[in-house]
């Protein structure tokens, strides 16, 4: 009998237990089930398991975003913070710098960095530090605690603390690993983006403004080459990059393919007129519209005879119009090529690192607003030194495009 007053089963000859083996006193443990199965009452299906991946793919993007804010919060805290306590209060300084309202958590941070010591669980000299252990919101608190320091270098201490604010939600649920919508998962991306404009880390890409840097893209960037989106078609790039968005503001636009349906269908000639008259430089490249090559990727499309030619000459005409109209019709290059085409690429900004790409290879049975695309950000490969030498894929078709452009003729 124990303690409880209940009595522990001998075992279960049902499972394969034997009686006669168990000494006097023992407790015979069912054998396990096959090793196989953990029985149909726990299984997870195909759509849990779908669940559960989304879970983590969403919780993983969130985390990067977190950890990227509170490094550079904790950064920006230990600059301005720092040089006003250290000099007093030696290694102390965050301690008094929290003061009495902060002595509870800061002497929790400090228990916790001890008990870390101890068990070698600090493997970065960098860390052993008591602001090392200051969670997103205790250095919230040292920011508002000592707003007369940081005002010089916020515009207003509102956005700040209302972007903290939309980040504390995400980081609650990242930390008690529950399930993170992609409605709040966009909030916390989109603060954490403004966050670190604010604290000076949001601009170092120069294209930043016109495709917004993504934190997984800053962390494994170097092994896609260049490449920061896919898309299965162009209605999906146009839906999450529009055409405003790629063209708008270039000082430079090179643009080779048959039609160059992606500039010519989604971007107006008026905007192109003034995007020309503010000094943006413009090559068209397209494909001659009375080629052989014409007449066979209408037979691969499956068109009519002579209607992909027409429509390629409408595109030429409708450009010589927006080049008639402006005052330096020489900055505006329209030319043809005869040769079998084998992607559509705009490069803007091309010329340098600041410049995004869009391009797409002709499927044999896809037209263009069909196939996928490739989004491409010329300098933002991060490049390692067993790495030293190898070239993105932004030069690979601009090097492309330069060679097209020296073998075609220009149109009158």
């Amino acid at each position: 009998m124990g303690s409880g007053g209940l009595e522990l089963p001998s075992g279960d000859e049902g499972h394969g237990g034997n009686s006669a083996d168990v000494p006097p006193g023992a407790v015979s443990l069912a054998r396990p089930m096959d090793a196989g199965s953990i029985g149909p009452e726990l299984d997870w299906d195909a759509d849990a398991w779908r669940e559960v991946h989304t879970r983590a793919q969403r919780a993983g993007r969130a985390y990067i975003w977190l950890n990227l804010v509170e490094q550079r919060l904790r950064a920006v805290v230990a600059a301005v913070l720092r040089p006003v306590y250290e000099p007093v209060h030696g290694d102390e300084w965050v301690v008094a710098a929290a003061g009495p309202a902060g002595q509870e958590w800061v002497q929790r941070a400090v228990a916790v960095r001890e008990v870390s010591r101890r068990k070698g669980y600090l493997l970065d000299p960098a860390d052993d530090n008591v602001l090392s252990f200051l969670t997103l919101p205790q250095l919230r608190e040292l920011v508002v605690q000592h707003w007369p320091c940081f005002e010089p270098y916020f515009d207003e201490r509102r956005d700040l603390e209302l972007a903290l604010d939309e980040l504390e939600v995400t980081r609650n649920v990242v930390s008690r690993n529950r399930a993170l919508s992609e409605a709040v998962l966009g909030q916390a991306e989109r603060a954490s983006a403004r966050l670190l404009e604010m604290l000076g880390a949001g601009g170092d890409v120069p294209s930043a403004r016109r495709l917004p840097v993504d934190a997984v893209e800053d962390l494994v960037g170097d092994r896609y080459a260049d490449v920061v989106a896919v898309h299965s078609d162009r209605v999906r790039l146009l839906r999450q990059f529009p055409a405003e968005d790629i063209f708008d503001g270039a000082r430079r636009l090179d643009a080779i393919g048959i039609g160059l349906n992606l500039l010519v269908q989604n971007f107006s000639g008026r905007r192109l007129m003034r995007l020309a008259e503010s000094g943006c430089r413009v090559r068209l490249l397209f494909l001659n519209p009375a080629s052989s090559s014409v007449k066979r990727r209408e037979r691969e499309l499956g068109m009519k005879r002579g209607e992909l030619g027409r429509s390629v000459e409408m595109s030429i005409l409708h450009m010589r119009r927006v080049r008639s109209r402006l005052r330096d019709p020489g900055a505006f290059e329209i030319q043809v090529y005869d040769e079998t085409p084998r992607f559509t690429a705009y490069l803007v900004d091309g010329d340098g690192a600041d410049g995004v790409a869009v391009v797409q290879s002709y499927l044999r049975g896809a037209r263009g607003m069909e196939s996928p695309v490739l989004v491409l950000r010329n300098g933002s490969r991060v490049v390692r030194a067993d790495q030293a030498g190898e070239a993105g894929l932004f030069r690979t078709y601009r090097e492309e495009f330069e060679l097209a452009w020296a073998d075609s003729r220009p149109v009158s």
